[in-house]
């Protein structure tokens, strides 16, 4: 399978097609998604950034960075969000490449240390991510896992 890893900061024309994918996959309103990216493009800051795996101009699969991902622990920062892959290209080890990608992308930013909450329990440690501690969702009764992923 071909696929390229793109970062929406490096190609500013996808934004529109980025925002309507995560949009889709999550339900968090079209608005955030791209205020998010254009946070990104104007590049005032290393957070947020977003990520798309490519397969010929079809996304097959995203993630994010940003400062928090809708819980409790402002200080675990900044957070890896929206990691999805679609159904019929899941087990070709795509989301372990985004997971890949954006760390070594991150730490090239000088941000070695980042987060992510789920409700995995084992499929992010396959890629060197821990648990770290439960965390209380916003806005939920609920809690979920945090997972940790720091250098090596």
């Amino acid at each position: 399978m071909e696929y390229e890893i793109i970062r929406v900061a490096d190609r500013p024309e996808i934004k529109e097609q980025a925002a309507q994918w995560f949009h889709q996959k999550w339900g968090i309103p079209l608005e955030a998604y791209l205020e998010s990216m254009e946070d990104c493009l104007a590049k005032k800051s290393i957070v947020p950034q977003w990520y798309i795996a490519f397969e010929n101009e079809r996304i097959i699969g995203g993630l994010g960075v940003i400062e928090n991902d809708f819980h409790d622990r402002k200080d675990l920062a900044p957070n890896v969000c929206a990691v999805y892959t679609e159904e019929d290209k899941r087990g070709n080890g795509i989301a372990g490449a985004l997971l890949n990608y954006v760390c070594t992308d991150m730490k090239k930013k000088g941000i070695d240390t980042l987060y992510l909450i789920t409700d995995h329990t084992s499929f992010y440690e396959r890629y060197g991510w821990e648990f770290l501690c439960m965390v209380q969702e916003d806005g939920e009764a609920g809690t979920t896992r945090m997972y940790i992923h720091r250098p090596y």
